[in-house]
């Protein structure tokens, strides 16, 4: 038996007490992540391939007016609902004792919820602004009724997440707003600031993924120390990104954005020290450097936009904002898919040729993308190619671990 199908036993178990006794459920329905990351990994393929080809001028697709704003509501809002369905149904069975886990029907009918949601925003020409708007608000608003335990947990340690979520509702209402014609703000600047809300997002949570993974990993590895993460650090680069959000709506030529963005930027580095332990050195093993690319990612994008703005060359921010977008959010999904797909299918977290694969192409294509202000006589190609590359982590996910999400666990337990 290879390491990776070894079975593993996870500390974290308490839903196994509480959960549901419904019979004949198949595995992909067994616990919340598995049907996500069966619709995730593909829908990304095709989201993606179709942007490439769009924006290379490839092809054209006749029923959509906006198609910049279908790609970045899409790449925002479209993925957030269902990652934040697979992170919350997933991890807060765990953090709550007594929170059943959504399994079964149930589980059934949010990802159709979500899939539908999908469908109608890409026909929204056709659907109409309104049903899109009830469908998509729908999921999101159903996921924050889902984790309500967070929000009113007394002690408040996971309630950020809560609120993060509910300030999203609320600009995804706006966005829909404007599209609709009862809101003066374009939508694209409306989704400029769901960016800010979605990166706040991810470094909540990622919180949350690096203590469970970095300690799992030190654990297999006999590594004899803890890994903390300081919410001080987080809650800086936090504070940060919707300040630049904020000034970036209010004063998008002011010159102090540019300084504010270097200061995201660091801000996001920082968080990396964490990584550094009192006792032992662990910054050579492959999923802190994957996890720690996420933070370098995301603050080397804030650094160039701040960059080029007091360069005055606000004609590139939207290239250098693709180091968050499919740089750092593009990898925080990848790495949560994968982290996810190993522990909570009963296995050990294993680093291979394709898990290195699947984080390198990530980067190469974040790296071509962000570059088309050096290389502007080659564009179109580098659209076109950053795009493809960007696809392929999904499609060696879809090899690696199908084959796990389809199955039941590898130690037996449900779920």
């Amino acid at each position: 038996m290879s390491q990776e199908e070894k079975p593993q036993i996870l500390h974290a178990t308490n839903h196994y007490l509480y959960y549901p006794d419904e019979k004949d459920v198949p595995a992909y329905l067994a616990y919340g992540f598995r049907p996500v990351f069966l619709l995730l990994a593909p829908y990304m393929i095709i989201s993606m391939l179709l942007w490439g080809l769009v924006w290379s001028g490839a092809i054209n697709i006749p029923f959509m007016d906006n198609v910049l704003v279908w790609h970045v509501y899409e790449m925002l809002f479209g993925i957030l609902t269902i990652g934040a369905l697979a992170f919350l149904s997933t991890g807060l069975p765990e953090l709550f004792p007594g929170l059943i886990p959504l399994i079964g029907k149930r589980l059934k009918y949010v990802v159709l919820l979500w899939v539908a949601g999908r469908i109608s925003f890409w026909l929204i020409d056709v659907t109409g602004v309104y049903l899109t708007a009830l469908l998509n608000l729908l999921m999101l608003g159903w996921l924050i009724w889902f984790g309500r335990r967070a929000v009113l947990d007394k002690l408040q340690r996971h309630a950020s997440l809560g609120y993060t979520l509910l300030a999203l509702l609320i600009i995804e209402a706006w966005f829909f707003a404007s599209m609709a014609g009862h809101a003066s703000t374009p939508p694209i600047d409306i989704l400029k600031i769901a960016l800010g809300g979605h990166v706040v997002l991810i470094l909540l949570a990622l919180r949350r993924v690096n203590m469970e993974a970095v300690n799992e990993l030190m654990e297999d590895k006999g590594i004899d120390d803890v890994y903390v993460s300081r919410p001080p650090l987080t809650n800086l680069a936090a504070f940060s990104v919707i300040l630049f959000s904020v000034v970036e709506f209010l004063y998008p030529a002011n010159s102090a954005l540019g300084w504010i963005g270097l200061a995201v930027g660091a801000a996001i580095l920082a968080v990396t020290n964490d990584y550094i332990l009192k006792d032992k050195f662990i910054l050579n093993q492959p999923y802190v450097i994957y996890l720690s690319l996420i933070f370098i990612m995301l603050g080397v994008g804030y650094a160039l936009m701040g960059w080029a703005i007091l360069a005055q060359d606000t004609h590139n921010i939207s290239h250098f904002r693709h180091f968050i977008t499919s740089g750092g959010i593009g990898l925080s999904y990848v790495m949560v898919m994968m982290i996810i797909s190993w522990i909570h299918t009963g296995r050990h977290l294993t680093s291979n040729i394709y898990t290195h694969s699947m984080v390198a192409a990530v980067v190469v294509a974040t790296l071509m993308r962000g570059s088309i202000p050096f290389f502007e006589n080659y564009s179109d190609e580098l659209y076109l190619y950053s795009s493809l590359i960007w696809t392929l982590p999904f499609i060696i996910y879809i090899k690696l671990f199908f084959r796990f999400l389809t199955a039941p666990r590898a130690d037996g337990v449900k779920g």
